[in-house]
């Protein structure tokens, strides 16, 4: 197993109630979790948990078998990937250059990337499809290529899993489709993928298993099918969203009404 968490709490300071009470999951090699829940459910700050950036007041969490509490900031950052919402970059790194500092948990502390790091960077790169991009400026590419690099960049340095705060919210429809494709590949590839999403279609679409955060801090867990259910989307989001099986499709999906 990837990732053991076990009733942990988290309440920030001076916070009249948890953010996270009493959440329990697991994430195993290869298996997907997509996390969903209305703005301020705890959706960011399992991922913060998960990532050892905030320490629960109670519970236990472990990365690859060991308590996150006892892993130094580097071991974390080896074993776990991250891919945070797409925003506007400030620094004209060359996408090669940015990529390449995902090795940086794999590196000491006063090296420089080599001819190895290099390397592998060029394989990230290829393996998302945008070595082309390798010497162009990472100011300079597209949102969906940019998603692609910070992409790259999360599994160069190999980590068992990969973490995504809402990689779609700011693409257009056919990038976040891509983005989907390639969260799916990964999980394939043997990966443990947990992301984060304001749309319940993406876990449906993902399959796996997914978590809806209520406005108390739990939350309902299980495979996406018992989960993205017209009941629980109904009580999370006070909407008469609909679950109906698409012919066409092949697939459930959630289907709105007009407005």
């Amino acid at each position: 197993m990837i990732y053991e968490i076990d009733n942990i709490v988290f309440k920030y300071p001076g916070a009249a109630k948890p953010v996270l009470n009493g959440v329990s999951l697991n994430v195993p090699e290869g298996g997907v979790l997509t996390a969903l829940g209305r703005n301020g459910a705890g959706k960011s700050t399992l991922l913060c948990c998960m990532l050892g950036l905030l320490k629960p007041q109670s519970g236990r969490l472990a990365l690859s078998g060991k308590d996150i509490t006892s892993m130094s900031r580097r071991e974390i950052s080896a074993a776990a990937g991250y891919v945070a919402q797409n925003r506007e970059p400030s620094f004209g790194f060359s996408v090669e250059e940015f990529v390449l500092m995902g090795c940086a948990a794999r590196t000491g502390l006063f090296s420089k990337p080599g001819k190895r790091e290099r390397g592998e960077a060029r394989a990230a790169l290829h393996e998302l499809g945008i070595e082309h991009l390798a010497e162009r400026p990472y100011t300079g590419i597209s949102g969906g290529e940019r998603q692609k690099a910070a992409i790259a960049r999360a599994i160069v340095s190999k980590p068992r899993a990969v973490l995504f705060d809402e990689p779609t919210a700011h693409l257009d429809y056919g990038g976040q489709l891509l983005v989907l494709r390639i969260i799916k590949e990964l999980s394939e590839k043997g990966f443990a993928v947990v992301m984060t999403t304001h749309n319940p279609d993406h876990a449906l679409l993902l399959g796996g298993q997914a978590a809806l955060f209520d406005d108390g801090g739990a939350l309902i867990c299980g495979s996406a099918g018992e989960v993205v259910t017209q009941e629980n989307l109904s009580k999370i989001y006070n909407t008469g969203v609909r679950i109906e099986y698409i012919e066409s499709a092949g697939r459930k999906a959630c289907i709105y009404s007009n407005l």
